[in-house]
C-alpha cells in the first residue's frame, strides 16, 4: 500500500498551446496521451523519471464540457491544477482514509485508448474536499497496464515538489494520515510547486 508522486497535472484552455509551451521552456515535445472518454478532457504526457510524469490536460472539443477540472475551460495561461499519488492497494488506502473520518469519492474505474490502440485502465478516488488542489487524489494503475511514464517522452525529470498553505501544519498532518510523504511550507496563499529540470535548464511549475 505503499505510495508514491504518480503525476502532475498542467490545465490550459487548449491542448495544442499547452503543448507548445511545454515544448518551449522544456526542449522536450509532450506526446498525446488520448481523450477520456465521458469526462470532457484529453492529455499529452511527458516523463519526469521512470514512474512520475506530467500530464498536460485540456478540454477535448469533440465532447461535452468537463466534468472534472472544469477550471480548464478558462484557463488560456496554463498552472498546476492537481496532482496525483499511486498505490499498490486502492481499496486499503481508500479504507483508511474513511476510517480516519476523510470522506472520498470513490473508488472509480478509469480508462482511455492510447495511441497504439490499447486501453489503458485505473482505479481511483478523490477526496470530497482536496483544499482546492492541494490534497492528491489516489490511483492504481490496472496489472497489465503499461505506466503512462514508461513510454511518454524523456528527457526532463521532476528536481523538487511541494505544497504552500496558510494552514500548512493541518495540511502536512492530512498528508501523513493518508500516508502521503511531501514537503509543506507555510505561506500566505495556497499553490502547488514543481520544479522540473530539463534539456532547456530548471522551469517552475506553480498554481498561481
Amino acid at each position: 500500500m505503499l505510495t508514491g508522486l504518480d503525476h502532475i497535472i498542467l490545465g490550459i484552455d487548449d491542448l495544442d498551446r499547452g503543448v507548445a509551451w511545454a515544448e518551449q521552456r522544456t526542449g522536450v515535445r509532450a506526446a498525446f496521451g488520448g481523450v477520456h472518454p465521458g469526462r470532457g478532457t484529453r492529455n499529452a504526457l511527458l516523463a519526469l523519471g521512470p514512474d512520475c510524469y506530467l500530464e498536460i490536460i485540456a478540454p477535448d472539443p469533440q465532447q461535452s464540457s468537463p466534468t472534472w477540472f472544469r477550471q480548464i475551460l478558462t484557463m488560456p495561461e496554463p498552472r498546476l491544477i492537481a496532482w496525483a499519488v499511486h498505490t499498490s492497494n486502492l481499496a486499503a488506502l481508500a479504507q483508511n482514509a474513511i476510517s480516519a473520518g476523510i470522506p472520498i469519492d470513490g473508488p472509480h474505474d478509469g480508462s482511455r485508448s492510447r495511441q497504439d490502440g490499447k486501453m489503458l485502465s485505473w482505479k481511483l478516488f478523490r477526496l470530497r474536499d482536496d483544499r482546492g488542489g492541494l490534497l492528491p487524489f489516489f490511483i492504481e494503475w490496472g496489472r497489465d497496464a503499461v505506466h503512462p511514464a514508461a513510454d511518454a517522452p524523456p528527457g526532463c525529470t521532476l528536481a523538487s515538489f511541494h505544497l504552500q498553505s496558510p494552514d500548512a501544519q493541518v495540511l502536512a498532518r492530512a498528508c501523513q494520515t493518508l500516508g502521503v510523504d511531501v514537503r509543506v511550507e507555510s505561506s500566505e496563499e495556497p499553490a502547488l510547486f514543481a520544479c522540473i529540470a530539463s534539456p532547456r535548464g530548471q522551469i517552475e511549475l506553480t498554481s498561481r
